[in-house]
């Protein structure tokens, strides 16, 4: 046999396993996807008292006989992602230590405390002829859930699916594999405790992003898909997805320091949205500076943020007009997207119009934030910019689900249709219509 013939030999073997283990992949989630749907009546049907027993024992499961295993499979993760050169930020994400765990199980108990979306009369009328008509929330079924690197989302989503009469059928990615799968486990026993199926909550294989595709394409199986984590993740699911799909945009959020700005309140806000989580999706990536504020206070904006620890990205121009030292040159790339660390895009900006033009060129439509104390500027920068949500003389660290005072939330919604900002009980439900009549026909 010739070297050529071996060589295609090898090949189509390669081939075959690959093409194997890619029908066994599908499979699985197709199948787990099955058993979520058969679940979800069972769920749909549960009592408020019924849900709140079983999200208030997973909390204590996790903070007690859980928690090392927890810990100990997110350190195997850890471990491995720095090996593998995840980024700070990603590793910051990853990262799960007893604080973490135990707010992770404080999320669950306050989702607990919150009132149950199900049922709730949203609208109705009589018609003339004396049907009785009423619009009540229903939970949408299955939930599938596509996250990156955070494990505290598993939890946050079985929660949050739970209160509202779904199932969640999660896919989270490689990085967290070990996390989730002992999250999950440990969610499962619980489950399993209050006489459900286990597939009341499930994890997908992680090991090929195919196993994405299957899931945002398995119409009939699954209710909704919502994804999480970077643009391109993000950007991958809602483009390719044939399921319905509720789009948790990127957050390039801007924060425009206004010339009737009380300054250092701005510079204390512009710090703490930058500062306070870098990873996250709400911290503060740009600053933009009005030009009508005198140069000595631009430049204290400015060394005050490098001050505090943060890389700051501008015009060498206008660094070098006001005699700043250490300025990256800014790019295309610093304006439009997310940095998720220490660093902070710098440009200046004639007035609101100006900074509405910025924004509206480069937003993500997260948040938006304003410094000022001119109520006309405040009103005008309120309604004319495009985001979710928009800060007025406070830091866009608040756009949060548990800040709103939602409890956990799912992830913040960019999009105009059903969700927009926080996603919490509410808006993981659908409605029906009930009509209620006497025998009336319609002529």
């Amino acid at each position: 046999m010739s070297n050529s013939q071996v060589t295609a030999d090898a090949s189509t073997t390669t081939t075959g396993a690959l093409s194997e283990e890619r029908a066994a992949e599908r499979a699985e989630v197709l199948e787990k996807a099955g058993l979520a749907k058969k679940v979800a009546p069972l769920i749909a049907a549960l009592r408020s008292a019924e849900k709140n027993a079983l999200l208030l024992d997973a909390a204590e499961a996790l903070e007690g006989p859980a928690r090392a295993g927890i810990l100990e499979a997110n350190a195997r993760d850890l471990a491995a992602g720095k090996e593998a050169g995840l980024t700070d930020a990603l590793l910051d994400r990853l990262s799960l230590d007893e604080e973490r765990v135990a707010g992770i199980a404080d999320g669950l108990r306050q989702v607990a405390g919150l009132k149950d979306p199900i049922g709730e009369i949203v609208g109705g009328s009589v018609m003339p002829n004396g049907i009785r008509m009423r619009k009540v929330r229903v939970p949408l079924g299955v939930m599938g859930m596509v996250y990156e690197a955070r494990p505290n989302v598993t939890v946050d989503a079985f929660g949050l699916a739970i209160k509202s009469g779904n199932v969640p059928l999660l896919r989270g990615s490689r990085s967290a594999r070990h996390s989730n799968e002992a999250l999950v486990s440990a969610l499962q026993d619980v489950v399993e405790k209050h006489g459900l199926p286990r597939e009341t909550v499930q994890l997908l294989p992680c090991d090929s992003h195919d196993s994405v595709t299957d899931l945002i394409t398995a119409r009939g199986l699954v209710d909704l898909v919502i994804p999480r984590g970077s643009a391109r993740l993000i950007q991958a699911v809602v483009t390719g997805a044939t399921v319905p799909t509720i789009e948790t945009g990127a957050g390039n959020c801007h924060f425009y320091i206004d010339g009737a700005a009380e300054v250092d309140q701005a510079i204390t806000l512009v710090i703490n949205g930058k500062t306070r989580r870098p990873s996250v999706c709400n911290a503060t990536e740009t600053v933009l500076v009005d030009r009508a504020l005198s140069e000595e206070q631009q430049a204290h904006i400015i060394r005050s943020l490098q001050e505090a620890g943060v890389s700051v990205h501008g015009e060498p121009a206008e660094a070098e007009r006001l005699g700043l030292e250490g300025i990256i040159p800014a790019t295309e790339e610093d304006w439009a997207g997310e940095y998720l660390s220490n660093d902070i895009a710098w440009a200046m900006v004639d007035g609101v119009e100006g900074a509405l033009e910025h924004i509206a060129r480069y937003s993500t439509g997260h948040t938006e934030g304003i410094s000022t104390t001119d109520t006309r500027v405040a009103q005008r920068f309120a309604s004319a910019v495009d985001a979710a949500a928009v800060m007025i003389n406070a830091s866009t660290a608040f756009t949060d689900g548990e800040a709103y005072g939602m409890g956990a939330e799912i992830g913040i919604s960019t999009q105009k249709l059903h969700a927009r900002g926080p996603m919490a009980l509410p808006e993981l439900t659908s409605t029906k219509w009930i009509l209620e009549g006497e025998g009336q026909i319609r002529p």
